[in-house]
């Protein structure tokens, strides 16, 4: 009986066991692996640090390639199967009044198909780097000119200049920093183009591993805060103290500063005036390419009617949400807010959350006991220990006397970059720029 003839390892990865059926043709096509190689990001098998980059350019059946920080501080990249299924967002289903989550049913793994880190050694692909920033070539060489915010200067110098060390001894470069607190850019040189793109690749990975982690700063926002709006919401308020203030956890911190009323569009981390024009000016551009045209240069009407919870249990409640819709029924406020989110995440300045933009309005928040000038999303940007902190309450009589409260309609005419922690003479989050209809 004829044996069967044993698999080979790739190149790239000849370090890790062999076989991995059906990863083959996936790892390999592309030349994303050696792309990323070339910039001298290693292949690890080591956790790394939260949170991790995803490609989004890159997508390979059910594999996901990851840009992040190893344990030692090392920018490097690993290969994992995505998740079927967001386990914090499930599929909700209603069955006689009662909420079920809906899981997905999966076949049964292969044994090495697992989820895991895959390690490698280096390859002998010969796939060019595409460059998406600009080398220069000098009189003694190469340089490469890197904008970055002041604040992130100390991640890529390090601790006593460890890190900044390392890059320019393992890519063979110079780079010099500006003085701290002052605006200015990063100027890599050196003799080689290799050398300039893989020192300039890393600090990129070093700088968005970093700004994934500071909090937000700004917000797109529509105001809500109208007074008509204002006086409904206050009538609500007092409604539900009268009402609910028994049922646990219900007192009157829970609700939003009437002034502070909005929907929030999506959240960015802007570190100096430069990256606050940068914002300014997209926003600008969104007006002319596509906002106008949805909007047919007339305010949005929109109806602000019932309420809605964030999580599947009424009893264990974090967010109470007013709902948003188009009072003419079309989708053109949606569309308008699933755009500008797009164009912000392309452009880097905003990071995506979700496929769609959620509308709606937060008039209730677990959040607000301790901090009133709080928002839901405050938890989810700075740690999970602000879970344990909140003290949910019990929402089930709010919904069954108010799930059909009429807040009012409101004309929407312009789209806020809004600053966080801020307020203008209207008791409004001040406005760093805007887009008006």
């Amino acid at each position: 009986m004829r044996r069967p003839r044993p698999r080979r390892s790739p190149p790239c990865f000849s370090r890790f066991p062999w076989p991995l059926p059906g990863f083959r043709s996936q790892l390999l096509r592309g030349g994303v692996i050696a792309h990323l190689e070339a910039q001298n990001l290693p292949l690890t098998a080591q956790p790394l640090r939260a949170p991790l980059t995803p490609l989004t350019n890159y997508p390979r059946g059910n594999l996901r390639i990851y840009l992040g920080i190893s344990l030692q501080n090392r920018p490097c990249f690993c290969i994992r199967r995505r998740s079927r299924m967001d386990v914090l967002r499930p599929t909700l289903i209603r069955i006689e009044g009662r909420v079920y989550r809906k899981n997905l049913i999966q076949e049964q793994p292969y044994q090495h198909e697992e989820e895991q880190d895959f390690f490698a050694g280096p390859g002998d692909c010969t796939d060019e780097p595409c460059d998406t920033f600009v080398v220069e070539e000098t009189e003694n060489g190469f340089q490469c000119r890197v904008e970055v915010p002041s604040p992130f200067y100390k991640y890529i110098i390090g601790k006593k200049g460890e890190t900044k060390k390392r890059l320019e001894t393992e890519t063979r470069t110079s780079i010099s920093i500006p003085k701290p607190g002052v605006e200015g850019e990063i100027v890599i040189t050196g003799q080689h183009r290799s050398g300039i793109t893989s020192a300039r690749t890393r600090i990129d990975v070093l700088l968005d591993s970093f700004r994934k982690k500071q909090p937000f700063t700004h917000f797109l926002s529509f105001a809500l805060n109208q007074p008509a709006i204002q006086e409904r919401f206050l009538q609500f308020k007092e409604e539900v103290l009268e009402k609910c203030s028994k049922d646990h956890g219900v007192s009157s911190s829970l609700f939003q500063n009437p002034a502070k009323l909005h929907l929030t569009l999506g959240t960015l981390v802007l570190l100096n005036e430069q990256e606050i024009q940068k914002a300014c000016e997209l926003l600008q551009r969104c007006k002319e390419d596509f906002v106008d045209q949805i909007a047919g240069g007339k305010p949005l009407t929109v109806e602000v009617a019932g309420v809605e919870y964030m999580n599947d249990d009424p009893a264990v409640m974090d967010v109470l949400y007013a709902k948003v819709r188009m009072k003419d029924g079309s989708d053109r406020l949606q569309m308008i807010a699933d755009q500008l989110v797009e164009r912000f995440v392309a452009s880097g300045l905003m990071l995506k959350e979700w496929d769609r933009v959620k509308l709606h309005a937060t008039v209730m928040n677990t959040l607000f006991r301790k901090d009133p000038s709080a928002d839901e999303r405050n938890s989810t940007m700075t740690g999970k220990s602000s879970f344990k902190e909140r003290e949910s309450f019990n929402g089930r009589n709010i919904l069954k006397h108010f799930e059909h409260f009429h807040f009012g309609e409101v004309q929407l005419d312009a789209v806020r970059l809004s600053q966080r922690f801020s307020s203008d003479t209207s008791g409004y989050y001040a406005t760093s720029g805007q887009l008006n209809f």
